[in-house]
């Protein structure tokens, strides 16, 4: 094979590539690829077209704008071209770019007009005297799409102009786009439905654009901003940038970060400003657009095959790429839940180089059917974590393996459990599971659990980090002088803390229950659970239904405390507590039915610090009591916390029993002992 069939070998595949990318993008509003990726299959075939002219064919998608116009819509003919743009990539083609203006004009300096590229779909607007008439699309940039009734709904659009002095026939060039909040939003709506959701906005724009129907239409949060005007009656304005400043003053909706500079340099600096401030916008850009600001000099420059001379547009680093997904891990996260992970051929995306990428859920691997050993489509926006997109599935091979998250954790080996109705699966070990140990050990220390005073979040750290403890129990096996050894810690402190630690051996059985950290169980449910079983024993025992006769608890949580007690890890943690010394009262068990509290009226009032005002209340309704919201003379009793108001007062004048917050404790541990 000689070098020229070779490079006419290439140079077929990519124009059959492209095309079939066009088809996918114009026609079906369903791309497969990023645009980074179509842009570097476009630019080889510009290259190669470029070393070899005489294989240029007028066929070539180097040759024509867009895609063909859809059969559905009637076609117009554009009386002005709507060119495309060619991109640069790095400064040095911006350069480039303004060093070729100034040689072919013969000048010394350009000034520009600087523009977001807004992702959306390009649209040509008909006004004649002033009153809108047609919408067109671009199509392959000769002839495109009438859209005018689906138009007509964007509210944006105004269908008469303001003013006065505007052409009799005035073409209108700009961008129907969809605001990120309406996208999302519109997502929504269709998940719900169980109909299609939209890759990007742009992918929704153009969707909702070609509905035949326009009532679908005008339930989509389209919008319009104008960048310029195709075929016009009269001159509009000398200027690109006044030319944009007259529209808006016809009412047209025209985008505010729109700039007039002077130089390469000063639309470098606005590009880096833009980009700076994308991921605040209300909408998607993915570069800026320069373009000479002298509709003159726009003239005499002209325009190559499929676009002007005198314009480029400045991508951004590409937010997507594709790239080959090698593996998943699954991650487990300090509560518990598995995430997987795609483990990914290393690939720059927006600048950074990504090799790891969340895919989120099991169910969200199904719904894009993502493999080990696919091109997958990798997406990263600013700081967001990168994530898997989708799947190329042009270049799946036949020896993709499907992957289904583990019934064990990957840490601990416990149990992975999903709950109905959630997307995540959870370690059950959370006494013992590494992952969690961090999380595990601040919340069984915290003021409402253990109450080890002293014991702080970074203290938590620095002894798992430093090797002393793996779990909850190994605390109490701390003493003065290794603690006095440590940063942060003199023999005071650290005499404190193990005074504390022994202080909070002595607790109650709620307390305990809370502190061990099991899914869904607060301090009202801990309370309740308590009360019912009266020891650990009857309750590590209890099974799911018959949890489910205890107030409150449902087969959620009961399903997360057996889940929980079933963990032979958790066990042994226990058991280490209570050799350690950890113990409580003996607790009142509550009778079947029991309503201890049954006939009495009692009002919250003010701050309590151990417990929210909501789980108090919880509490004491489980025990039968009732909850009101104001004082009288058949309330039984208040409840005063921190900063206690009128209701106090009232209480006070009226000889209605009060009790601080340890008396609620109290009372709720052994609720038999007060006379209410």
């Amino acid at each position: 094979m000689t070098a020229v069939t070779s490079v006419k070998k290439r140079i077929d595949e990519l124009r059959e590539t492209i095309e079939y990318h066009n088809d996918r993008y114009y026609v079906h509003d369903d791309p497969e690829i990023p645009d980074a990726e179509y842009d570097r299959l476009m630019r080889e075939l510009q290259q190669l077209e470029t070393e070899h002219p005489e294989l240029i064919s007028p066929t070539s998608p180097t040759q024509r704008v867009g895609g063909k116009p859809l059969d559905a819509f009637s076609q117009v003919k554009h009386k002005v071209p709507m060119l495309s743009l060619n991109n640069a990539f790095s400064d040095e083609d911006v350069f480039d770019f303004d060093r070729r203006i100034r040689e072919q004009l013969d000048l010394d300096v350009v000034h520009y007009c600087v523009e977001p590229k807004l992702d959306g779909l390009a649209i040509s607007l008909r006004y004649e005297q002033g009153e809108f008439v047609q919408a067109a699309t671009r199509g392959d940039g000769l002839t495109g799409e009438d859209v005018t009734l689906n138009v007509k709904t964007i509210k944006a659009l105004p269908l008469k102009l303001r003013g006065k002095g505007f052409p009799d026939v005035l073409e209108v060039r700009g961008e129907v786009f969809m605001p990120l909040k309406g996208f999302d939003e519109l997502n929504v709506r269709q998940q719900a439905a169980g109909e299609k959701t939209f890759a990007n906005p742009r992918n929704a724009a153009a969707g909702s654009l070609r509905q035949l129907d326009s009532r679908i239409t005008a339930q989509r949060p389209l919008t319009f901003y104008c960048y310029g005007v195709g075929e016009v009656s009269k001159e509009v304005a000398s200027t690109h940038y006044d030319t944009i400043q007259q529209l808006k003053s016809w009412g047209l909706p025209t985008n505010p970060e729109v700039k007039r500079v002077k130089g390469p340099q000063a639309c470098l600096k606005q590009y880096q400003a833009l980009s700076e401030k994308r991921s605040k916008l209300a909408y998607e850009i993915d570069g800026v657009v320069y373009k000479v600001d002298d509709l003159r000099l726009q003239q005499d420059m002209g325009f190559v095959a499929r676009a002007p001379r005198w314009a480029v547009a400045h991508k951004f680093p590409a937010v997507e790429e594709i790239t080959l997904l090698n593996g998943i891990d699954v991650q487990v996260g300090r509560t518990g839940a598995l995430t997987p992970v795609a483990r990914l051929e290393p690939v720059r995306v927006a600048g950074v180089t990504v090799t790891n990428a969340t895919l989120h859920n099991q169910d969200e691997i199904d719904r894009k059917d993502v493999r080990i050993g696919d091109t997958v489509i990798v997406r990263r926006a600013g700081d967001v974590i990168p994530e898997v997109v989708g799947v190329v599935l042009s270049k799946r091979p036949t020896n993709a393996k499907k992957f289904k998250i583990p019934d064990k954790c990957p840490v601990c080996g416990s149990s992975a459990v999903r709950v109905e109705g959630e997307a995540v699966s959870r370690c059950s070990g959370g006494l013992f599971c590494g992952a969690q140990r961090k999380e595990a050990i601040k919340h069984f220390a915290a003021r409402k659990a253990m109450d080890i005073d002293g014991l702080g979040d970074k203290l938590v750290e620095q002894f798992v980090d430093e090797g002393l403890i793996e779990d909850v129990a190994d605390l109490y096996k701390l003493d003065v002088k290794q603690l006095a050894e440590l940063e942060r810690l003199g023999e005071k402190s650290a005499q404190n803390l193990v005074d504390a630690l022994e202080q909070s051996k002595q607790t109650s059985f709620d307390r305990f229950l809370y502190a061990l950290g099991i899914r869904e169980v607060g301090e009202a449910t801990a309370l309740t659970l308590s009360r019912h079983y009266g020891d650990l024993e009857s309750l590590i025992m209890a099974d799911e239904v018959n949890l489910q006769e205890v107030p409150d608890v449902g087969p959620v949580v009961a399903s997360h405390i057996v889940q929980f007690f079933k963990q032979k890890h958790n066990r042994d943690v226990i058991d280490k507590l209570i050799k350690a010394g950890i113990h409580w009262p003996e607790v009142q068990k509550a009778e079947p039915g029991e309503q201890i509290l049954a006939g009495k009226t009692i009002v919250l009032t003010g701050t309590l610090s151990t417990m929210t005002r909501n789980d108090a209340k919880a509490a004491l309704q489980a025990l039968g009591a009732k909850v009101a919201g104001s004082v009288s003379k058949k309330t039984s009793c208040v409840i005063a916390g921190a900063e206690a108001g009128s209701k106090l007062t009232k209480a006070q004048e009226l000889g209605v029993p009060v009790l601080d917050e340890d008396q609620l404790q109290q009372l709720l541990a052994n609720p038999g002992a007060f006379e209410l």
